[in-house]
């Protein structure tokens, strides 16, 4: 990776201290993003697992969400996790009243689809895209993937059920990689961001 990509993690919510270490543990310059000149200095950007319907709301109050969805229309890289996937997908089933997504992931994802919190679990996912071992994936109020378009590209399953997904410049995993120190979703994502210099 040539020089230390600048990129952000959406700090409105969620997991972000646990994602920052991540991206500076693989040599990415990492930032907290909660403002738009924060959001226009950063090359890429996660969205970290939290509360969607939370994230989303902020993101509107902040004055963020519609420069977010410009960004990533511009073709920004971006990397989801659980809520960070369903607030990237084009639509949302079991959604909050009134939830919206930032959008650009060409899937139908569903909300809370393994259950509530007491349905978290872990498990082993071949990802063929990443070669081995397996990773070590943690669910927690986990999203999953119901519809992929044409565009996307499923990476992994549980039972049947895509729970990664890419499209270009964007990734997005039901799971937190960050949890367990998996960083090779995280370098996939930066691999993107420093193929935009």
């Amino acid at each position: 990776m040539a020089g230390r990509p600048r990129v952000g993690v959406l700090a409105l919510q969620g997991d972000v201290r646990e994602h920052l270490a991540m991206l500076e543990g693989l040599g990415a310059d990492a930032r907290p993003v909660r403002t738009r000149a924060q959001l226009d200095d950063v090359a890429g950007l996660v969205l970290p697992g939290g509360e969607s319907s939370v994230i989303d709301r902020l993101s509107r109050i902040l004055g963020l969400r519609d420069a977010i969805v410009a960004r990533i229309g511009d073709g920004m890289p971006v990397y989801g996790t659980c809520a960070g996937m369903i607030l990237l997908a084009d639509e949302i089933l079991d959604a909050a009243p009134g939830q919206r997504t930032f959008g650009g992931l060409d899937a139908v994802v569903r909300r809370n689809a393994f259950g509530s919190q007491v349905d978290s679990f872990e498990t082993d996912l071949d990802v063929p895209a990443l070669g081995a071992p397996p990773v070590r994936a943690v669910f927690i109020r986990a999203p999953v993937v119901e519809r992929t378009g044409e565009r996307a590209t499923p990476l992994a399953a549980v039972d049947g059920r895509v729970v990664a997904i890419e499209q270009g410049p964007l990734l997005a995993t039901s799971f937190h990689p960050e949890v367990q120190r998996e960083a090779r979703f995280h370098r996939r994502f930066l691999d993107r961001v420093d193929g935009l210099g």
